[in-house]
């Protein structure tokens, strides 16, 4: 994956709702391992989490893990910032601000909301079900940011932030800048490889998902039976052959070979080889992260010091952008 955004304010999330993929690992960790640099803030979205109900030991024991399998994941904190959302208040506080410059009509067109209302009704939803990209555009505008690591789903989301500090500035003056989204056309939106029609999701618990705490015999077998295309080349092509070419991109992002090299590896071959070298590559990565992942987990006391000191370094920016944007405005 080509290294970008030198010199450029980045700020990316991941929810804390359940044990990372691979495909968090690749599409965002990966990247973000590459680009790191005092620029760069990466926080858990723990307070994104809560539109779901969550058990209170599941949601912080969640939060700490996903905050190690960052640090496991190659994110050094002494060289970015690192952070747990829920501890910088800063966030909710400018959330609620900006509620009141986006409209019913914005928030009513977000995917996510119309998808789930589609399927159960508008009425029992939770009021932050609906309002919760407000404060994604809050955890990106606290910090002008230039670019969000995103994947072609989130898209959305940049947009209404952009149209949010647009609507803002208009009103105010240039107080935000005016984030732009940054996509891998490879790797930056890994599908599950039991239904390559749908994103891997740590919400889903199926075959198709492989997560970061999977045994490497879990690993394996997933692997070796997951779905694959008519015909039996191992050719990379996203219309003709998606099951494959998702294979594909996991086999790149996992060994960093070229697509076109693992193609040539696997010429006349078919998908069996392939699969199974693929499930003992991907196993023996995880058991290098899942090793590097207990031993930083294992000291508690040491893992909460080095969430503070992120923290203390995210609100420094956070509250100095806030303070302006309350004076502004008006508020005490």
């Amino acid at each position: 994956m080509k290294v970008r955004n030198i010199n450029k304010r980045v700020v990316s999330g991941i929810t804390s709702s359940n044990i990372p993929t691979i495909g968090n690992y690749l599409g965002a960790m990966v990247r973000w391992a590459q680009e790191q640099d005092e620029d760069k803030l990466y926080f858990i979205a723990n307070s994104h989490a809560i539109t779901v109900r969550q058990k209170a030991d599941h949601l912080r024991n969640c939060s700490l893990d996903s905050y190690v399998w960052l640090i496991a994941g190659g994110l050094d904190p002494d060289k970015c910032i690192i952070f747990i959302q829920s501890m910088v208040p800063a966030h909710t506080e400018l959330a609620w601000i900006l509620n009141n410059y986006t409209t019913m009509g914005e928030l009513n067109r977000m995917t996510q909301y119309k998808d789930k209302t589609a399927r159960f009704g508008e009425a029992g939803q939770l009021a932050g079900l609906f309002d919760y990209p407000v404060l994604m555009a809050a955890d990106i505008l606290l910090y002008d940011a230039d670019e969000v690591p995103t994947g072609e789903d989130q898209k959305q989301h940049i947009e209404l932030t952009r149209n949010i500090a647009e609507r803002f500035n208009n009103l105010h003056g240039e107080v935000f800048k005016l984030p732009k989204p940054g996509i891998d056309e490879v790797g930056a939106r890994i599908m599950n490889i039991a239904d390559p029609s749908k994103k891997m999701s740590k919400s889903d618990p199926g075959p198709g998902t492989v997560y970061l705490k999977d045994t490497s015999e879990e690993v394996i077998t997933k692997f070796k039976k997951a779905v694959t295309d008519s015909g039996s080349e191992v050719k990379y092509d996203k219309a003709k052959k998606p099951a494959v070419s998702n294979l594909l991109e996991i086999y790149h992002g996992f060994s960093g070979k070229p697509i076109e090299e693992i193609e040539n590896k696997y010429r006349g071959k078919g998908y069996g080889d392939f699969k199974k070298d693929l499930g003992e590559l991907v196993a023996g990565k995880l058991e290098e992260l899942q090793a590097k992942f207990n031993k930083i987990r294992s000291n508690e006391s040491e893992l909460m010091r080095i969430i503070e000191s992120g923290n203390v370094k995210a609100s420094k920016i956070a509250n100095k952008k806030l303070e302006q944007i309350k004076q502004t405005i008006g508020l005490l």
